[in-house]
């Protein structure tokens, strides 16, 4: 049996990157941390402090807030003054971390790491028996992808991605029939029905918790233009009634991906669009190697996207699959016309935009 012989400054080169990967990991949590309570948001809007303020400001614990500022000094995030005992959170980096700074804050992005990590038990096990975690094992993944949507989807929804479709927005304006698959918690489509008030707008989402508060939203807005309904959407059949179907960041999460969009090419009226947001990556992962966040979209994949897909005994096709993926499975369930875009602002988004040919 022969024996490798390593490369010794390779070694110690990959175990130095092993050692940023564990700190990044730790930064992750406590990053999230820090967006949950509030710290980013109430240390950005103060002077220098020390502890003791910094946790009157926030209303937080004393004790953990130094515990937690210790691991943001180390961390390089915060800056820490050893004559005066106080911490400042720079502009510059609040800038990436802060509410205010939405759509760039990526502190709502680091929740997914202590979020998914907290199925790793269970996913070890579909590692060894097969099988997946379902949505239930997920109790704030709907919250935390609202938030999400909240600053990639809501801020240019009516002003970029709407437009991204030739005279969309005119034709809501007029009134169209506009239905959005795995709505979730309903922030996008409550948007749209607020602002095109003549047109008609349907949600369908498996879960009926996010079906309710998508709901509780559209009646505290006051809107009678729209309705929300839990449904499973593996054998979605409807007649041709729609002129707009959207699904946001949804479909690689069907079981039956292949079926929901034949059911969305056969719900839509002749000449309709569908107007899919959907990960930016490639099918092959040779291209992926230097996407700016690959590993991260790999991860919450294979502890989300795909194992909820395999627990409903489906397809288990992940967030990953790819454009060349979703192009083909498109021009499949009878798209005749099918174009891509993006947006500046959005590295993790592609926008895919597919017409059902007018009879």
């Amino acid at each position: 049996m022969s024996i490798a012989v390593l490369n010794q400054d390779e070694t110690e080169a990959f175990a130095d990157r092993m050692v940023d990967i564990l700190n990044s990991g730790a930064m992750a949590l406590m990053v999230s941390v820090g967006h949950r309570t509030g710290l980013f948001d109430g240390m950005a809007e103060m002077p220098p402090a020390d502890s003791h303020r910094i946790a009157e400001r926030t209303g937080l614990n004393e004790r953990y807030v130094r515990e937690w500022l210790g691991a943001m000094v180390t961390g390089g995030v915060v800056r820490h003054d050893q004559a005066t005992g106080h911490y400042r959170l720079p502009a510059e980096h609040a800038a990436c971390l802060t509410r205010d700074s939405a759509p760039d804050n990526l502190a709502a992005m680091a929740q997914y790491i202590p979020l998914l990590g907290s199925v790793e038990d269970p996913i070890v096990e579909c590692f060894e028996k097969g099988g997946g975690v379902p949505y239930s094992a997920y109790p704030r993944f709907h919250q935390v992808m609202a938030e999400d949507s909240g600053q990639t989807v809501l801020p240019c929804l009516l002003d970029q991605i709407v437009p991204l479709v030739p005279e969309l927005t005119e034709r809501l304006q007029r009134g169209i029939d506009v239905l959005d698959v795995g709505c979730g918690a309903g922030r996008a489509l409550n948007l749209l029905a607020g602002a095109f008030p003549n047109s008609r707008f349907t949600g369908y989402d498996l879960s009926e918790g996010a079906v309710a508060t998508a709901t509780a939203e559209a009646v505290r807005a006051g809107y009678h233009n729209i309705l929300f309904q839990a449904r499973d959407l593996t054998r979605f059949q409807e007649s041709a009634r729609y002129d707009l179907i959207t699904a946001f960041d949804a479909i690689h999460d069907q079981a039956d991906p292949a079926s929901v969009l034949a059911g969305i090419a056969g719900a839509m009226r002749p000449g309709g669009v569908f107007l899919m947001q959907d990960i930016h990556g490639s099918s092959h992962v040779h291209n992926n190697v230097d996407h700016p966040i690959g590993p991260l979209l790999y991860t919450i994949s294979c502890l989300h996207c795909m194992t909820v897909s395999l627990a409903q005994d489906g397809d288990g096709l992940g967030a990953m699959w790819g454009e060349e993926k979703a192009m083909d499975m498109l021009r499949a369930a009878g798209f005749s016309e099918v174009t891509v875009q993006q947006l500046d602002h959005d590295i993790q988004n592609s926008y895919y935009i597919a017409r059902k040919a007018a009879n």
